[in-house]
């Protein structure tokens, strides 16, 4: 790189700052920006599974009737295997465990602390029950939905950046994140004005360079029967491996690793385990997006407003003449 441009891009970016604010208040309600980060990447996923479902056949937002089951059920996971997880923050002598009332209790999920992989778990649950209620394949909505699901995960990385916590180690790279020395994560011994590794960034940029990956691999493949969603576990699962080794937020340690790297290598371990079964077990195309018995009953109802070529009479046939009646017309 040219020294002069070398320069100009170090003066533009020194670092990233953190947000100066996490919420705002709506009168008497406080509107947390994680929430939001969260609530819009649903939204994201929820459209983009809508249209990659619709073109497999299905009825139009049925994507909604299990999303009713599936988020719900996600985030309820999300928060458990985060407080498992870290049950340090939550238990113990001093700790607020149970009042939903004040600051730290394990009811309040607007502070942040949502595992995704618990989100993995409680969803697929709850769009297991919604493909049974609906007749959806399962496995057909798991495809449709894997790239919105990093896309949503991409979106609510931003939300960590608000709340300024799941950073990374100390770093002197250009675009490193300030974060303010009266952090409770901020690391004793270092000076103020430390930057670290700006680990939301990283698995932001890794998200959405997966959603595109998915998105061009399941066109150019047609992959179906489950195999999409395994590269999505694959590939979220090996990012996070390398960023969760960089974090330096509290966790579990399990024999020397944290427990959100054992997770990454399970959810690897999974997706090679869902490639190479389904791979086996199905080598043709999907039939339907529907289970067998439950496909997509088409209204026989004509409606045509807008070419008169199109148009069928359905009124009333005219009385059967009997033999020896007097025909007449009025046509001139």
């Amino acid at each position: 790189m040219p020294l002069a441009l070398h320069s100009a891009l170090s003066g533009v970016l020194t670092s990233i700052p953190s947000p100066d604010v996490s919420y705002f208040d709506l009168g008497p309600v406080r509107i947390h920006i994680y929430a939001l980060c969260i609530i819009a990447g649903i939204i994201a996923a929820t459209l983009l599974t809508n249209h990659r479902l619709s073109k497999r056949g299905a009825e139009p937002w049925v994507v909604i009737d299990i999303a009713i089951l599936a988020v719900p059920l996600a985030i309820i996971g999300a928060r458990i295997f985060h407080v498992l997880t870290h049950p340090n923050f939550y238990f113990g002598e001093g700790k607020n465990t149970w009042n939903p009332f004040e600051p730290g209790s394990v009811w309040a999920i607007w502070e942040g602390g949502i595992a995704i992989f618990g989100a993995l778990l409680g969803g697929a649950v709850g769009a297991y029950l919604g493909c049974k209620w609906t007749g959806i394949r399962f496995w057909t909505f798991a495809d449709a939905l894997a790239p919105g699901m990093l896309l949503a995960q991409a979106m609510g990385r931003f939300g960590n950046w608000f709340n300024h916590e799941l950073f990374g180690l100390p770093t002197d790279l250009p675009w490193g994140l300030e974060i303010e020395s009266d952090n409770s994560a901020f690391p004793p011994g270092l000076t103020e004005g430390t930057l670290f590794h700006p680990t939301f960034l990283y698995e932001v940029i890794w998200n959405l360079l997966g959603v595109v990956l998915l998105l061009w691999i399941g066109r150019r493949l047609s992959l179906q029967w489950g195999k999409l969603f395994a590269i999505y576990l694959i590939w979220y699962s090996a990012g996070r491996v390398v960023w969760e080794s960089i974090r330096i937020d509290p966790s579990e340690i399990i024999l020397g690793l944290r427990s959100n790297v054992w997770a990454s290598i399970i959810g690897i371990v999974v997706g090679l385990v869902i490639l190479v079964v389904q791979t086996r077990r199905h080598t043709g195309q999907e039939p339907s997006p529907y289970a067998p018995g439950r496909e997509r009953k088409v209204s026989a109802d004509v409606q045509s407003q807008h070419d008169l070529d199109d148009f069928v009479d359905v009124s009333e046939p005219p009385a059967e003449v009997t033999a020896g009646a007097t025909a007449t017309s009025t046509a001139s």
